[in-house]
């Protein structure tokens, strides 16, 4: 009987180190990575976008709302932007309805206004703890931004790692669900086919056939984009990249530079993709 007690009581004890074990071994697992899309939108173009990330990924997806909406039409909207900046005005915005502590990594989209994200975002940098996460930017915008709104972003968020972006004009949004998966697949976000580009040419003069070329992606564009002086080109699928060199002039005669991609797919009229000022 003693020894039959003695066994009961050791393989308690043995089930009992074992679940603890279990238990802490369930216990030191990494948590998985858990993402979302979090975006806003004034005409509904950011918000295309914004669900194809979610669609394609199948992640959750929120939107950024302000409690006073950017209401009229196009130049009212500027107006307003422009005052919101000028004055360090931030709009206020309501309350998202999922826990962003619960999100590792956050996709954040806007429309670019003024060669930044819109200021509804920036209401929801200041609002939210983002330290320790990962951000990745996706924009929409008339001739450019990604770049200067990405670094405006770490600029604020020196504890967030702000991954690489996707930015689009809105003109082009019909094209964004290839050039998404194919940002997806170069950044390792989804498994695919990785092609890697070759270097651009070296940028040489502009001659009369680049120049038609310019012209035909630029040339209606409502605002002047300045006079090309060099461009490198390289193959792509289909096609050649441009990269035009243009010179620019402000009110006061200032010259700068600035760099224009053009994009000329065989058997289609070339269209400029971004500006990069």
């Amino acid at each position: 009987m003693k020894k039959t007690l003695l066994a009961i009581a050791s393989a308690i004890a043995i089930s009992g180190c074992a679940t603890r074990q279990a238990n802490n071994t369930a216990t030191n697992e990494p948590a998985k990575s858990k993402s979302i899309v979090v975006y806003y939108s004034q005409t509904g173009t950011t918000s295309q976008l914004a669900n194809l990330i979610s669609s394609r990924l199948s992640i959750d997806i929120d939107s950024i709302v302000c409690n006073e909406p950017y209401n009229g039409d196009f130049g009212q909207t500027i107006e307003r932007c422009k005052n919101d900046m000028q004055n360090g005005t931030v709009p206020a915005v309501k309350p998202l309805s999922h826990n962003l502590a619960e999100y590792d990594t956050i996709y954040l989209g806007y429309p670019v206004w003024f060669g930044t994200f819109a200021p509804p975002v920036s209401s929801f940098v200041k609002n939210n703890d983002l330290k320790g996460k990962v951000l990745i930017p996706f924009c929409t915008f008339g001739s450019g931004g990604l770049n200067t709104s990405t670094d405006n972003l770490k600029a604020l968020l020196p504890d967030t790692k702000i991954a690489a972006g996707y930015g689009v004009r809105s003109a082009r949004i019909a094209k964004a669900k290839n050039e998404l998966e194919t940002f997806l697949v170069v950044n390792g976000i989804v498994k695919g086919e990785k092609v890697t580009l070759p270097e651009f040419s070296a940028q040489e003069p502009i001659n009369d056939e680049y120049k038609k070329i310019f012209d035909a992606a630029c040339g209606n564009y409502q605002m002047p984009l300045g006079t090309p002086i060099t461009v490198g080109k390289r193959d792509i699928k289909n096609g050649t990249e441009y990269k035009f060199t243009v010179e620019n002039k402000d009110q006061d005669g200032k010259v700068s530079q600035s760099i224009i991609y053009v994009t000329a797919e065989n058997g289609v009229e070339p269209e400029f993709t971004q500006v990069v000022r």
